[in-house]
């Protein structure tokens, strides 16, 4: 599992924002960094549905320490524009469909019972302009949502 220290794990996958397009960790660094990623299991999902929509109403705050948010999860990138659309997210929201991203940060998780596979744990990563990561938090409870202000401490304090 990536840790704090570490460097994260770079990665290519399709960005719904609105349109959908390729993104690159590696070309967003300098440009947007830090960048802040959010892992969550589900898109339209009750907990994964309000930790996106804290960090939107949080997003003028990480914009005026000019942090870039992204939200990541499994589902397609159209699945994720239309989450988008549904709860007025103004970030970019990452399709990592192929599981890729998740199994680089290593933070895959089952719902067995309900026959769901591979799903990202509800993380947060913040990346510094130099692609370590500054700040990790992982939860193996699907129901806890991550400390908002420690996250936006931990992006404060890269300025």
């Amino acid at each position: 599992m990536v840790a704090t220290g570490d460097a994260a794990p770079d990665f290519t996958a399709p960005l719904a924002n609105g349109d959908i397009e390729e993104f690159s960790l590696s070309d967003r660094l300098g440009e947007e960094s830090p960048v802040v990623l959010a892992f969550f299991p589900g898109a339209f999902t009750s907990v994964c549905t309000t930790e996106m929509c804290e960090f939107q109403d949080r997003l003028a705050s990480f914009n005026d320490l000019e942090a870039t948010v992204y939200g990541v999860s499994r589902d397609s990138p159209f699945t994720l524009n239309e989450f988008r659309e549904q709860n007025g997210l103004e970030f970019g929201l990452i399709s990592d469909y192929n599981k890729e991203i998740t199994d680089d940060y290593g933070i895959p998780m089952d719902f067995a019972d309900l026959g769901v596979y591979g799903v990202a744990k509800r993380s947060v990563f913040v990346v510094d302009d130099d692609g370590e990561v500054a700040y990790s938090w992982v939860s193996d409870d699907p129901g806890v949502e991550p400390d908002y202000d420690e996250i936006e401490a931990a992006v404060e304090d890269l300025s």
